[in-house]
């Protein structure tokens, strides 16, 4: 017989086939192999056998990108398509200071501030870091002061490398010797010979547009071990280089992401005067204006297996959506999460425009400046009648409250579990299956991971919740538009037994408004085909009975998940995270929650409740179960989120606060130094759309 073919190959499968096929023949058809010394012959056949399919399966696999998994392989078959993954980035700080002059003998008239090495830091998370600027700062002096203001440097050690053209070597190339390179920190300059005293600056390529035969450019591509090549023209596209040019090149060497946050930053720099006369004294302390920050790591393999293809489809040219989606990592690689929607999707649709939403690296949001930039860079791809608009991504908080079942035979504490379960969650929580658009939360998944945290764990019962924070314009009329991108479950809807009450699907935080005195709520009241509703403002007489004090403020779409606030002037809330927020929560109806659209998902660990329930079934304890600890899965819990103020005619009282309340860590407080507002903008009169964060 002849040897089968595999499908999936181990040595023990590949062993047996060996020995059915030597028994096929009659010259071994009573033979033992276990017994004898072709067993080892055997071994050694089937050994060497696994290793060629083993090697067979990986080069098949290394060979298209969407299978291939070492890092040099996908750049390859990226290189192919015409990408060039992105470097690491250099954590950038800005830094100020002055020297002062009054007390020199030789009185400057200018003072540079060499390039290279300008300040480091002090013992940022055990580690020292370097900052440099690529080029030479002159200040000229004025009332014996020489002011340094507003200096970007960039954090890294910068290295430079030469190289000398030669014709004996056909096949030369010019790969720099370091890892971790910033390249968009590279300089390039070129001399007709090594000591010749005129240069000429190269410029880095990313395309053949607008490229000349005569062109000072340069392209890039990674090669082996994360290190870079440059790539001069051919005399068609870009300048061709002659023997003996003398090629200057120098670059950051960064640490990316680890240097990023680092507010403490001391002198270290070289300053001269105008006679090269090294100044040391009257240096004032340096102070740091803008923490370092946007430093990244080297683009992943993940992401290029992503991105490249993408760019390829896109031809460089902005037509679809996900053209946009594409392109944005390259016109701005500070880039984490993108998401593009067409203008036709909204209500009303808004024809002939792209809205754009970007989640920055170690930011929240944009600055109105890098919008405009972005736009501006958008437009070299755009196609003629598409206008692209960059909007600020809305933050979409999943909460959950979980009561989780034990054995307490598997463990010594509740804490005990509940730690480990509390850290599962947490990495859950940041890691990249949620943070970012198009997100989903998987409720079958999250469970699961319940479940799965620890032996001792029996069951749990999850229920979750969706949250909204809506920035509040105080004292003025404003119109609000909150959208969470998802149906809401309609629970208290009159027609069936809730306790007697109707609506209270949504929750919100207490806020004043002007002409009613005391805190009040939002309030929901399903129309009779439950797919919309009205919304009113109620007050709490008690923490479980309410008042309405005005009656339809606002409409609400269950289906969409949309809720509209008629012109209302808020002079207060209850809640601030660095600008004052009304929290607004509805229950989804459907438990696997969705980033949709500009819709930035995030689970809220902050405020998650996690119960610790003794499982008396599996314990033993109860085996009848007639003890049995019951937790609802339809829970409506209180009736309104945070703060629970209880209002009178005479006075207002809090009594208790909401489990959801969480008034410092759920989003942190932002300051904003690069733009007027560091959340979308809200609506100061009533014809003006208002917004939530």
């Amino acid at each position: 017989m002849a040897l089968v073919n595999f499908a999936n190959l181990d040595f023990d499968q590949i062993k047996t086939s060996i020995k059915d096929y030597l028994r096929s023949n009659s010259n071994f058809t009573d033979y033992d192999f276990e017994g004898s010394n072709l067993s080892s012959i055997i071994d050694v056949l089937a050994y060497n056998t696994y290793i060629t399919s083993y090697n067979a399966n990986m080069v098949s696999n290394e060979v298209f990108i969407d299978s291939a998994t070492l890092r040099e392989n996908v750049v390859s078959l990226a290189r192919n398509i015409g990408y060039v993954p992105r470097s690491k980035k250099s954590s950038r700080a800005t830094v100020s200071f002055f020297v002062d002059t009054s007390t020199f003998a030789n009185k400057p008239t200018q003072i540079t501030l060499k390039s290279g090495v300008v300040c480091t830091s002090r013992n940022f998370n055990n580690e020292n870091y370097s900052f440099t600027i690529p080029a030479d700062i002159t200040v000229s002096v004025a009332n014996d002061i020489a002011e340094f203001n507003n200096i970007s440097v960039f954090e890294g050690t910068r290295v430079r490398e030469n190289f000398t053209v030669s014709s004996l070597n056909s096949n030369q190339r010019y790969i720099l010797g370091n890892t971790g390179i910033d390249t968009s920190t590279l300089s390039v300059v070129v001399r007709p010979t090594q000591n010749s005293s005129v240069i000429r600056n190269y410029q880095l390529a990313d395309s053949l547009f607008d490229v000349k035969s005569d062109s000072a450019v340069f392209f890039i591509q990674e090669t082996a071990d994360e290190k870079y090549e440059l790539i001069f023209g051919d005399g068609i596209f870009g300048n061709k280089l002659q023997e003996p040019n003398f090629i200057e090149v120098s670059y950051n060497v960064t640490n990316g992401s680890m240097a990023n946050g680092i507010s403490s930053l001391v002198f270290n720099g070289t300053l001269i005067d105008q006679s090269n006369r090294i100044i040391t004294s009257g240096i004032s302390l340096l102070s740091t204006t803008e923490p370092s920050s946007l430093g990244s790591d080297i683009e992943s393999v993940e992401s290029i297996k992503k991105y490249s293809t993408q760019i390829f489809a896109s031809r460089n040219r902005a037509v679809t959506s996900a053209d946009y989606e594409a392109l944005l990592p390259i016109v701005y690689p500070e880039t984490e999460s993108v998401s593009a929607y067409g203008g036709e999707e909204l209500t009303p649709p808004q024809f002939g425009k792209v809205f754009i939403s970007v989640k920055p690296y170690n930011d929240r949001y944009l600055s109105n400046l890098t919008k405009d930039n972005i736009k501006r860079e958008l437009k070299k791809y755009s196609v003629s009648g598409i206008s692209p608009e960059i909007v600020d991504l809305k933050y979409l908080y999943v909460e959950i409250d979980s009561k989780v079942y034990y054995n307490s035979n598997l463990t010594s504490s509740s804490d005990e579990v509940k730690t480990i379960l509390s850290s599962n969650i947490n990495a859950y929580a940041n890691s990249t299956e949620l943070n970012k658009f198009g997100a989903r939360f998987k409720y079958s998944k999250f469970l699961n991971l319940i479940d799965n945290s620890n032996t001792a764990i029996t069951s749990n019962i999850t229920n979750i919740v969706m949250r909204r924070d809506m920035k509040a314009s105080l004292n003025a009329f404003a119109e609000y538009e909150i959208c969470f991108g998802n149906r809401f479950h309609v629970k208290n809807h009159g027609h069936g037994t809730h306790g007697g009450k109707i609506g209270y699907n949504i929750k919100s935080s207490a806020f004043s408004v002007n002409g009613i005195g005391g805190s009040v709520y939002l309030q929901d009241v399903p129309n009779s085909g439950l797919e919309t509703g009205i919304v009113n403002l109620i007050k709490l007489v008690s923490p479980t009975e309410v008042k309405i004090v005005k009656r339809n403020v606002g409409t609400i779409d269950y289906v969409k998940g949309e809720i509209k606030l008629y012109p209302i002037n808020i002079v207060s809330t209850a809640l601030n995270k660095g600008v004052p927020i009304i929290e607004i929560s509805a229950y989804p109806y459907s438990n696997d929650v969705i980033g949709l659209q500009d819709l930035y998902l995030q689970l809220d660990t902050s405020n998650m409740q996690i119960d610790m329930l003794i499982d008396g079934i599996s314990s033993g304890s109860d085996v009848s179960g007639s003890g049995y600890a019951v937790s609802s899965s339809y829970s409506n819990g209180s009736l309104v989120r945070g703060p629970i103020v209880v209002s009178s005619s005479n006075n207002t009282t809090i009594t208790s606060t909401a489990r959801t309340s969480n008034t410092t860590t759920s989003t942190p407080a932002t300051t904003t130094t690069t733009s007027s507002t560091s959340y979308t903008s809200s609506s100061t009169t009533s014809t003006s759309g208002g917004s939530s964060y």
